[in-house]
């Protein structure tokens, strides 16, 4: 199939492009390098043997999605593109509103003008907010506690009304819980523009020496270390789910949602101290008050998805922060070194 990968040069769609090149489908990334780099392409054909197409541009672009909607024939989209800090959502909402909402409005208007009725949605367990109970299965009540998790719920009600609308679409939503780790040969991985927003990623530039220390947030939660715990999942166990919804899915009508997460929870300390064994060094730390936003824990119940999709999350928390340390070490200015910009399009 012809897949369109927005947001496809960042993080989760840069590896995405990985899979879907490797399992024999053709992607083009639509990305406007606003949070990600066009370096990913040279080492995506390095490692795949194809080198992707990337056309620079974003969702908001309504004419630029048409030129290239006119011009290339797409089976389907695998939506990766918008913001995702949720401190930075609760600072500058209007931005998120804009570029998550809008910018899927104008993206999902395209696709469908020009025939496309096939997504994989990238939607986040952000929507369930602060849950009764964990685990959390997809049933649980949706109550985002921040501005990013509202949007990513605005955009799945929104494809659910789109798919009333328009019987004939086929849609995906992924709910993600926290993707860490990156590609096993160290070439592709996380690299944040400015300080980076999520867990994993700052300790690792603590670790490498980019910055002094990790601050936690919070050490008062009523869970077993005062620490919030999350469901990490190994974003390549996230692609291949990915993979698995859009080859399970194409072609069936209606809406599905799916958790991908691993079933269980890990603290902030857990995961400090698994990257500490990856590094093999200690890695410093100072302790701060809870962010406005934050939950206390969640982790998933990924049973539906391995019921329907045939998928499960395989790999574990030391997997995922040796992957990462790799990745880190490896390149410790990120995509920096890297031409900033490989025009193909």
């Amino acid at each position: 199939m012809n897949i369109l990968l927005t947001g496809g040069a960042g993080y989760i769609g840069s590896l995405a492009c990985v899979r879907l090149i490797e399992a024999g489908e053709r992607p083009v990334i639509y990305d406007n390098l606003s949070n990600s780099s066009a370096a990913v392409v040279d080492r995506i054909a390095a490692l795949t043997g194809v080198r992707p197409e990337l056309v620079e541009g974003d969702i908001r672009d309504r004419a630029r999605l048409d030129e290239l909607l006119k011009r290339s024939p797409f089976d389907a989209a695998i939506h990766f593109a918008g913001s995702k800090a949720v401190g930075e959502s609760t600072r500058d909402p209007l931005l998120y509103y804009d570029n998550n909402v809008h910018g899927s409005r104008v993206l999902l208007s395209a696709l469908h003008d020009a025939g496309v009725r096939s997504i994989v949605f990238s939607s986040s367990a952000t929507v369930y907010g602060d849950p009764d109970t964990v685990p959390l299965d997809e049933q649980a009540p949706t109550r985002p506690a921040n501005t990013y998790g509202r949007t990513k719920l605005v955009i799945e009600n929104m494809l659910r009304d789109l798919a009333v609308a328009a019987p004939d679409w086929s849609v995906t939503l992924l709910r993600y819980f926290n993707p860490v780790g990156a590609h096993p040969s160290g070439q592709l991985g996380e690299d944040p523009q400015g300080p980076p927003n999520n867990l994993v990623p700052y300790i690792a530039q603590v670790a490498v020496g980019r910055r002094p220390h990790l601050t936690v947030f919070g050490d008062d939660y009523a869970t077993p270390d005062g620490t919030g715990v999350r469901d990490y999942i190994h974003v390549m166990d996230l692609v291949d789910g990915h993979i698995a919804a859009l080859r399970r899915r194409h072609g069936q009508p209606g809406v599905r949602t799916y958790n991908l997460g691993t079933g269980r929870g890990h603290s902030v300390m857990e995961v400090l101290q698994a990257f500490e064994r990856a590094a093999g060094r200690s890695i410093a730390h100072v302790v701060a008050p809870r962010r406005p936003g934050d939950v206390a824990r969640y982790w998933a119940d990924p049973a539906l998805a391995a019921r329907d999709l045939d998928w499960r999350a395989v790999r574990s928390l030391d997997d995922m922060c040796r992957d990462a340390w790799r990745w880190q070490k490896d390149n410790p200015d990120g995509y920096a070194a890297a031409p900033d910009r490989i025009r193909t399009a």
